[in-house]
């Protein structure tokens, strides 16, 4: 069992999600647009929340802190698959393995994190709407969001750590398109069990546990919402969760897909294609899921451009009239 430092390997090749050169520009296409849409979609959600002062709400302040860490899940894994494209190289450096596996980690616990955090913050709106206010304060929002980030940094520093501790012999070959924990202990030629074991024991505590807060909340919430007597106040109650709901069944399902099946399997493919759906998909789908059924996001995102639209009117106007 060598430690990190008598890795005999410097580099590695990510094969990608597929051999096929034909196939290169497609990809390079298909993942430079999602790219773009996953960016200036999170983006414009960030800009439309620090804009409108009527959107300074616990529920759209995590959502803005969603945004972005969306960008830069994404942002950490697509660039350099994308370089390796347009070069047609697949290599990536031992250095920037580690630092892949270190934010891809980070950024997908906090992810975990903050969708367990809206939950329950959709939760006290909904089964607590007289105390909303004093429970949801800043103070506990700006403690929630800092815990998550505290917990998310200290276990993927901890993941890293443990990487760091393995030894790669002669097999460089990743099959996957950026490096992935699971694949890169697979990998090692030293004993992994410790590594398997700290996996495991993280997926249970920091996937399992907010997953329990998510389905506690959402059950007390359907009971709450059985109480209610109009059918009209429970879809208006129930419309400020389907956006979160549709979230989370998407993260979710992708991760366990991922996580579960294909490591019970050990089927690359189906981890990568996992992969792609929960680091590529779902940050591209997250501002559509939040934007088309919320009309003070849409309705932000007007003013905020038809203010930029209105100045600039103004600009053309004043250099007209000399």
């Amino acid at each position: 069992m060598g430690p990190g430092n008598d890795t005999q390997i410097s580099e590695f090749f990510l094969l990608g999600l597929s051999n096929e050169p034909e196939l290169q520009p497609l990809i390079f296409g298909l993942f430079f647009s999602m790219y773009l849409i996953s960016v200036f979609g999170n983006l414009l959600i960030i800009l439309a929340v620090s804009s409108a002062s009527h959107l300074h709400t616990p529920m759209y302040f995590f959502l803005s802190i969603l945004s972005f860490v969306d960008i830069c899940i994404t942002s950490t894994i697509i660039p350099k698959m994308l370089v390796n494209i347009q070069t047609q190289t697949k290599i990536i450096t031992y250095t920037g393995c580690i630092s892949q596996i270190y934010f891809s980690t980070l950024f997908a616990g906090w992810d975990n994190f903050l969708l367990a955090v809206m939950a329950y913050d959709r939760f006290v709106a909904i089964c607590h709407p007289l105390h909303y206010t004093v429970i949801m304060n800043p103070r506990l929002c700006g403690l929630l969001a800092l815990v998550s980030w505290i917990t998310s940094v200290l276990n993927s520093f901890l993941q890293s750590l443990m990487v760091l501790r393995l030894s790669f012999c002669t097999n460089s070959e990743i099959p996957h398109f950026f490096c992935e924990l699971n694949q890169m202990t697979q990998l090692a030629c030293s004993d992994t069990f410790l590594n398997d074991t700290v996996i495991y024991i993280s997926t249970v505590l920091l996937a399992g546990g907010p997953l329990a807060g998510i389905l506690y909340s959402y059950s007390k919430i359907i009971s709450s919402l059985r109480r209610i007597p109009s059918a009209q106040g429970k879809y208006k109650a129930f419309s400020t969760c389907a956006s979160h709901l549709s979230v989370v069944s998407l993260f979710y399902c992708t991760v366990l897909e991922g996580y579960l099946i294909s490591s019970a399997t050990q089927n690359s493919h189906s981890s990568a294609t996992a992969s792609v759906m929960y680091t590529v998909v779902t940050p591209m789908l997250n501002p559509f899921i939040y934007s088309l059924r919320n009309k003070d996001i849409k309705g932000a995102l007007r003013r905020s451009f038809g203010m930029a639209g209105t100045k600039g009117t103004i600009v053309l106007l004043v250099k007209k009239c000399p």
